[in-house]
């Protein structure tokens, strides 16, 4: 495993790099695995070791910012669990390469104490209004799970730039997203982790 992340690398190296740990600490195969979608799987990709590993999370938050270098974004997120490292780390990263990004997620349902405010990580004064959004996923299968946060994003009154996930399972993702008029990234791809 690679044991340092080297700042000065370039992206396909970093790409190498986070493919590498992925393939270390979160990737699967051989086994029957029941995803959330109720469908089975002869492969699992569990990104939460990946995501809490210091190069793991750094190579990620790279990769991201890497993508939206030409973009206006002003917040990153997606639906907890998976979204939630992933935004603190690229808005982490934003700040130390000094384009600030912030942060945020949306619960699968509300508190029933509190706020009970269904989208976290946003101060009282601050709202989704106009704000332009990229959502996050960890791993992405069919996009089912991201179009319904882009949906709820938008009826907020977000721009979704874009869905961006760090893995893409390769199966139907890209579809639902060009179908439903939406731009679709991936850091990697299944493919990547098989080969």
């Amino acid at each position: 495993m690679t044991t340092g992340a080297d700042c000065g690398a370039t992206i396909e190296d970093q790409r190498k790099q986070l493919i590498e740990i992925i393939r270390d600490r979160s990737f699967r195969d051989g086994v029957e695995i029941k995803l959330a979608s109720g469908r089975m799987s002869n492969f699992y990709v569990n990104m939460k070791p990946t995501m809490m590993h210091p190069q793991g999370a750094y190579l990620i938050a790279s990769l991201v910012l890497d993508q939206l270098v030409d973009d206006r974004v002003d917040l990153v997120g997606g639906l907890e669990m998976g979204a939630v490292p992933l935004a603190a780390s690229v808005a982490t990263l934003s700040q130390a390469k000094g384009r600030p990004i912030g942060g945020f997620f949306v619960r699968k349902k509300a508190k029933d104490h509190g706020t009970q405010s269904l989208v976290e990580g946003l101060a009282p004064t601050e709202t989704l209004q106009g704000q332009s959004i990229v959502v996050l996923e960890d791993v992405t299968t069919s996009g089912g799970s991201a179009l319904q946060a882009v949906r709820s994003l938008e009826e907020a009154g977000a721009r979704v730039v874009c869905v961006m996930t760090v893995v893409d399972r390769q199966e139907g993702a890209v579809e639902t997203f060009a179908e439903a008029g939406i731009g679709f990234r991936a850091i990697i791809t299944t493919q990547d982790l098989c080969s």
